[in-house]
């Protein structure tokens, strides 16, 4: 319990709190991400995910395919015998 609230008097606790409620995104370094940066961003993650998206979507009629392919192949075995 004593742990719990030294860390959340600590000064990066605040800083990282401020930081959510002002939406202040901050590279690696430390820098606060000018507006342009942050729309390049978010370009760039909405492009990961439509890609993303696309390749699960790839992905799932694949294996359709495939299911459809052997339940065929299923029901013309029954119907040869």
């Amino acid at each position: 319990m004593a742990m719990r609230s030294f860390v959340s008097r600590t000064p990066v606790r605040r800083l990282m709190e401020g930081t959510r409620i002002s939406g202040l995104r901050y590279s690696s370094d430390g820098r606060v991400f000018s507006e342009e940066e942050r729309a390049a961003e978010n370009v760039y993650i909405k492009k990961m995910e439509r890609e993303r998206m696309e390749k699960l979507k790839l992905k799932a009629e694949k294996e359709k395919a495939e299911k459809e392919k052997a339940e065929k192949k299923a029901e013309e075995e029954t119907h040869k015998s």
